[in-house]
């Protein structure tokens, strides 16, 4: 069924900056939940797996954060010098033991190796957390504006002597680095004064070895970012809330879908909930000069994100729709994530990696991430006319408009024109992804969800089938 034809007008003139950074991977030792950084090392070889590299390229993200829970107990010097010296440690949020073969060269390397700018979160002083700052396994794992400092000094001092020893003569020059991450989380962990104090301690810290880097500070709790930017504001570039969106118990069902129809509006439904959720970071945030970093965000289902709803094509175009939510509001967030990075179990992932053998691929979400990322504009646009059921957002660079576009029916196809005041539309390419709504990716199909190219017939009408997404390409020039 096609719906009956409409316009879709783009207001040519720039509304605000879009930061690169919105398509953001993070990567943290996952443990025994799921085999996430060990599982993409080459261990015979000591190296990354290629398969794994090859697929990142293929995602393309900006910018890549080491660290999440990890960081509350990670010692960074336990991670660097020969590999045969370097100390295991207990993963205590995740289970097991890491052995620390992956640390800050090999994670700096693979940034570079995939073209994407680093993050770097260090540990403060274990977010409060008592059980992780001095565990029952022995040790502390608690640590303070010091060690910080000196990482940054490891990485970004031309003339840090141990850096160079370990092999690497030339700075790493890591820009942006984090502090706390979810401390407002664990109620007897730091509090919001805490907080903004020992913040404050870090930032000065860390600024005193280097005072061009770029600082986060936590904030996604009631009242926390005021009180962290009242203390630490001078020293802070942005401010971390984490968006974690969730999906009811009749989707997933202990992992299994139950009814295709309900569970297609609830998934369309969800961008709805993480605009409440960015509207909450407005209100934290408006009386500051700071913007927002959401440096982790995903759905969480039953099973531990293992929900085999999160693998089909649904799930990609509701992926679709948040990522447009963070466009819109690319005011204020300068730096996001749809996905955990990669790993051989959660489906939350953007990469799976298949094992003990297979290819890494990319699942619905990395899809999303992969489109939009590599067809956007540096501004966005307002869209002053669209059709109901359609979601579109636009941007521009010089003579090139960009469309995103998530069609939300699960049956209704749309025609439109697309028309742009004050411009004439000379050309354009459609880079489109259609599929059936619960087909889902796996080891055994690992290239669906890969987008068609198509041009733009002359009169700039396109139909947009149930259920795509697509990004589109348009050269204008002066009416």
């Amino acid at each position: 069924m096609t719906a009956a034809g409409s316009t879709v007008s783009i207001s040519p003139n720039p509304k605000f900056e879009l930061s690169p950074y919105l398509f953001m991977q993070f990567m943290e030792p996952l443990g025994t939940t799921d085999s996430s950084v060990e599982a993409g090392w080459d261990f015979v070889n000591n190296r990354w797996r290629e398969d794994l590299i090859e697929a990142t390229i293929e995602l393309a993200p900006t910018l890549i954060r080491w660290g999440g829970c990890l960081t509350s107990y990670y010692r960074w010097k336990e991670g660097i010098g020969p590999r045969t010296k370097r100390k295991p440690m207990v993963n205590l949020c995740w289970g097991g033991v890491e052995t620390n073969q992956i640390g800050t060269h090999e994670f700096l390397d693979f940034c570079k190796r995939v073209g994407a700018d680093p993050l770097i979160g260090v540990n403060f002083e274990s977010d409060g957390r008592k059980p992780w700052a001095r565990p029952a396994c022995g040790g502390l794992r608690s640590a303070g504006p010091k060690e910080a400092a000196e990482w940054v000094d490891y990485c970004n001092n031309p003339s840090n002597k141990l850096r160079q020893e370990n092999g690497q003569k030339e700075p790493f020059n890591v820009r942006l680095w984090q502090i706390g991450n979810e401390t407002s989380y664990d109620p007897d962990g730091y509090n919001a004064d805490q907080t903004a104090r020992r913040t404050l301690a870090f930032a000065k810290a860390m600024h005193a070895v280097d005072p061009d880097i770029k600082l986060i500070g936590w904030g996604d709790g009631k009242g926390w970012t005021a009180k962290v930017m009242d203390a630490a504001g001078d020293h802070l570039e942005h401010i971390a809330f984490h968006c974690h969106y969730g999906a009811p118990e009749f989707i997933s069902q202990n992992g299994h879908l139950q009814d295709p129809a309900k569970a297609w509006e609830m998934l369309m439904d969800t961008v709805h909930n993480v605009e409440e959720q960015v509207q909450r970071m407005r209100e934290e945030t408006k009386d500051y000069p700071v913007t927002v970093a959401i440096t982790e965000g995903h759905y969480t289902l039953r099973a531990r994100n293992r929900g085999d709803v999160l693998s089909t094509w649904a799930t990609g175009v509701s992926y679709a729709r948040i990522m447009q939510a963070y466009e819109r509001n690319g005011d204020l967030i300068k730096i996001a994530t749809l996905a955990d990075f990669c790993g051989n179990r959660w489906q939350v992932n953007a990469l799976m990696i298949p094992t003990p053998v297979g290819k890494t691929y990319l699942m619905p979400v990395a899809r999303i991430m992969q489109l939009y990322r590599k067809h956007i504009g540096k501004n966005f646009l307002d869209v002053t006319e669209s059709p109901e059921g359609l979601d579109v957002t636009a941007s521009r660079t010089g003579n090139k408009i960009y469309l995103h576009v998530a069609n939300t029916s699960m049956s209704k196809s749309c025609t439109v024109k697309l028309n742009i005041p004050g411009l004439k539309i000379t050309s354009g390419k459609v880079f489109e992804i259609v599929e059936e709504p619960f087909k889902a990716i796996s080891e055994y199909e690992p290239d669906l969800f890969t987008n068609k190219e198509h041009d733009l017939p002359a009169d700039s009408t396109w139909t947009f089938p149930a259920g795509s997404v697509a990004a589109v390409e348009l050269t204008v020039k002066e009416a």
